[in-house]
């Protein structure tokens, strides 16, 4: 059915409780690469549960972990074909350091629908609170729909942050697995999109491909290692928007600069001439 910004726009999508365990972080943490030095103690607190801190990414699968079916997008006056839709831009604001385990209360509103032609774009927050009421984090992402612009809305303003015209303060290559994408997916993301060979293809693509928060996760833990000695409890705020595609095995070129009390990310595909991945990254320390 065509888009009613009218209706989709501001429509509450409903509240959801969940809970979440060490066992989920760790899973997640793997999912995203951590543990390749199995020795090293900084690596061990994202992978063993003896002093497990959580990178504040784990927001974007801590609600739909255990979601075993697809997902489907349907919401008030939106209805996209799943082959459709890729992810767009994803932030995340930790308020503090996300516990290693813990129930929550989640708030989702669309709070924007752009329309740029050929295609549409879907903007969602989410609020959540823990037991007590206490803001834990606040998530604002986007979904790119080809094919579903044209219904009359407004375009929306450039959200661009450009590179420093400069060499960057911090280089780091980080290499994703072969089977990354059938790791992640038991994070709560079944789209087919990431495993099916032949839905890729009607999808438009030579094959499955990462899922963009996946790649939002490995790189927010590169940046993290690199310029934060690995103190997830450091990290603020990261957002990014997805540039381009990672096919699971490639090794991503995660580009650093420290700017105004920011830090500047770029990351690229090294397999694919430095394909851009993710532009526009901002990790904002606490």
């Amino acid at each position: 059915m065509p888009i009613d910004p009218d209706v989709a726009i501001g429509a509450e999508l409903g509240e959801s409780t969940f809970s979440w365990s060490a066992s989920d972080v760790l899973l997640y943490h793997l999912a995203i690469g951590a543990g390749a030095r199995p020795t090293d103690p900084a690596e061990l607190r994202y992978a063993l549960e003896d002093d497990l801190r959580v990178l504040p990414t784990f927001a974007t699968v801590a609600a739909t972990m255990h979601a075993t079916e697809p997902p489907a997008v349907r919401m008030p006056g939106i209805e996209i074909d799943l082959a459709k839709v890729v992810h767009g831009t994803q932030s995340v604001l930790a308020h503090r350091p996300l516990p290693t385990a813990g129930k929550a209360t989640a708030r989702t509103r669309i709070a924007d629908v752009l329309d740029k032609g050929k295609a549409a774009v879907v903007v969602q927050e989410t609020e959540v609170v823990d037991e007590s009421g206490n803001p834990l984090w606040t998530a604002r992402s986007s979904i790119f729909a080809r094919g579903e612009g044209g219904f009359g809305g407004h375009r929306g303003e450039s959200a661009r942050v450009p590179t420093p015209d400069r060499d960057a303060d911090l280089v780091t290559d980080v290499p994703t697995l072969p089977q990354q994408a059938l790791l992640y997916r038991l994070c709560g993301d079944r789209n087919p999109l990431h495993a099916d060979p032949e839905f890729a293809r009607a999808a438009g693509f030579d094959a499955p491909i990462l899922h963009g928060l996946c790649t939002y996760g490995v790189v927010a833990k590169a940046v993290t290692d690199a310029a934060l000695d690995g103190d997830v409890t450091r990290v603020g705020g990261w957002s990014a928007t997805f540039a381009g595609i990672v096919l699971p095995g490639e090794t991503l070129r995660v580009r650093i600069w420290r700017e105004d009390g920011r830090l500047v990310v770029s990351a690229t595909s090294l397999e694919r001439d430095e394909a851009p991945v993710l532009s526009d990254a901002v990790l904002t320390p606490r």
